[in-house]
């Protein structure tokens, strides 16, 4: 493996724009001095609670490039956690974004209502699962999506039991904390939390070994015991876990909850802030498992970096506020409206679903070969540009499947300090999840992996 490879003032990304960086090097060691000199200041200002994995601090980015201030060219597996889905600076949205900017930066759309609103609205209800009228709210971030479709539930059922899965994860206000699976970092001490919030068992492949009907009458004999389903407003799920691990669920386990929620007049809403968005293969992850949800929660992706998130779902579900009851000041930003604009044509017009699709048979093969390398890698999953291995101790992974978050940490630390950036995930710490943008080449996986392979034989 080269660390340090050749100048790239003359390659073109492949997003297509001539002189941006498109390959991985490595100049200084990281992190490197202007990076450390920024920690120092960020130290001292800073609330020590917003902290990052790797004092790195980054300069400019572009496709599946990210460039730091000491001048190191990283691979970007992450994608800023599966925000820049349709790449770094994407050209469309930064057009779409420069040429609102100096039209209407900001009009609190329940005053002063403009159409990048009506139209963000329109390409959502278009795109979302399901044939029928549907309307949507926009809103800040992934959290704020979840706090509104959990209200809008509540108020169309008039019900306040709301359910959710072992292992989600679904933000981090007041509410949201309550609903997910892991304490440390996102829940110790910071409660009370909201009531009313129940934790049921997932479907787990990898550990469980239940098939998708199994999972599912476990998951409803649950709720049905421990809550009752008369009182249950709606159940929240990713269809994908993110956070929790990518856990891919068993066949036919999503389809029963949708049905049993159906019966029992309980508003099924899918989480697809992560997994949306073309993330894997879909504009949203529910097609793969034949699912139409009554409300659909998106955010990350959906405006290629700006911040923008939606609630969108069936007409009736939707009005059932009264007037008034749903906005905010900045949901629905003029400036992030048009990058989201862009986001579904660029999708449309540079086949991003067939993208997902290519990385997807780019990187599972080789994290298969690598699993029949090393031994510490006991599951591969996921779908699309949304793939995870879970990390288990030697020897264990036909057996116990015990979790080996060590590795995961060593791993993701010998990538960052080669050029290549990774997320970690899991309840137990043990996933390392890639999340890489659409513009990412088929060359830079490979390089990538190859980083990865090395981290595996230092072990």
């Amino acid at each position: 493996m080269t660390d340090t490879l050749a100048p790239t003032v003359s390659s073109t990304s492949s997003s297509g724009r001539s002189g941006a960086p498109s390959e991985r090097r490595v100049v200084t060691a990281i992190p490197g001095p202007k990076s450390l000199a920024l920690h120092e200041r960020r130290n001292a200002v800073v609330a020590s609670g917003a902290a990052s994995g790797f004092p790195v601090y980054i300069d400019h980015a572009h496709g599946a490039i990210i460039v730091d201030v000491d001048g190191n060219q990283f691979i970007d597996l992450g994608s800023g956690i599966g925000v820049t889905t349709i790449g770094h600076t994407d050209d469309a949205v930064v057009a779409a974004a420069r040429q609102q900017v100096g039209e209407l930066t900001h009009g609190l759309f329940t005053i002063t209502p403009y159409e990048g609103y009506v139209r963000v609205a329109e390409l959502l209800a278009e795109h979302t699962p399901g044939d029928f009228p549907k309307k949507s709210l926009l809103v800040n971030a992934g959290a704020e999506a979840v706090e509104n479709g959990v209200k809008i539930a509540r108020k169309y059922t008039g019900r306040k039991a709301v359910a959710v899965l072992d292992h989600a994860f679904h933000g981090r206000t007041n509410l949201t904390m309550a609903m997910n699976y892991k304490s440390m970092p996102y829940k110790l001490g910071f409660g009370p939390f909201a009531g009313d919030i129940h934790h049921a068992p997932n479907s787990y492949p990898y550990h469980d070994g239940l098939t998708g009907p199994e999972a599912a009458a476990r998951t409803i004999a649950f709720l049905d015991k421990t809550v009752g389903a008369s009182d249950l407003a709606c159940l929240v799920v990713e269809p994908i876990q993110g956070e929790g691990g990518f856990m891919v669920p068993a066949e036919g386990y999503l389809p029963a909850l949708q049905k049993w929620c159906t019966e029992n007049g309980i508003v099924f809403i899918a989480d697809e802030i992560q997994a949306g968005m073309a993330r894997t293969g879909k504009y949203f992850s529910s097609e793969h498992f034949g699912l139409i949800p009554d409300l659909v929660l998106s955010a990350k992706g959906i405006a290629g970096g700006l911040p923008l998130a939606a609630v969108t779902g069936r007409a009736e579900i939707m009005d059932a506020s009264h007037p008034g009851g749903l906005g905010g000041t900045f949901g629905g930003n003029p400036v992030s409206a048009a990058a989201a604009i862009a986001v579904f044509d660029s999708i449309e017009t540079k086949g991003l679903l067939a993208e997902a699709t290519r990385i997807e048979n780019t990187l599972k093969p080789e994290l298969l070969r690598l699993q029949k390398k090393f031994d510490v890698i006991g599951d591969v999953r996921g779908i699309g540009a949304m793939i995870a291995i879970e990390f288990v101790q030697p020897g264990t992974g036909a057996t116990t499947k015990e979790p080996n978050a060590a590795a995961v940490a060593a791993i993701s630390r010998y990538a960052f300090e080669h050029g290549v950036i990774l997320l970690t995930a899991g309840t137990y710490g043990n996933v390392i999840r890639f999340l890489p943008s659409l513009a990412i080449s088929d060359e830079q996986i490979l390089d990538a992996l190859s980083v990865i392979e090395d981290a595996l034989a230092a072990l």
